[in-house]
């Protein structure tokens, strides 16, 4: 849910920065490459993700993508106005990663 939210935000600041034309084509192609970038950069034997990875990527930098993901969707989310929204999907990415400590040191391991 949480990536979900972070390409949905991605999306409504492409809409919000964009006119025209640019508008249309910017909020499906945002998400889309924030969502190419998440989907193909993946550290080997990541049991989130089945373990697999199309471009194998070192857990630190994978934990950095997932990082820049997430914080910035809520930055998206602030930049189009919607402040209440963006703290409060902060705060969410704040207990999920304290929730997930595990995998964090995993990731910052491997």
């Amino acid at each position: 849910m949480l990536e979900l939210a972070a390409l949905a935000s991605f999306g409504l600041w492409a809409w919000g920065t964009a006119s025209g034309l640019l508008r249309y084509v910017s909020v499906v192609a945002v998400p889309l490459a924030v969502a190419v970038l998440w989907g193909v950069f993946a550290t080997a034997g990541d049991a989130s993700r089945s373990g697999g990875a199309v471009i194998a990527t070192p857990g630190p930098l994978r934990f950095l993508l997932e990082l820049a993901v997430f914080s910035g969707g809520a930055a998206a989310l602030y930049a189009t106005g919607l402040r209440a929204h963006a703290v409060i999907l902060a705060g969410v990415l704040v207990v999920y990663h304290l929730a997930s400590w595990d995998r964090a040191l995993w990731l910052l391991r491997h």
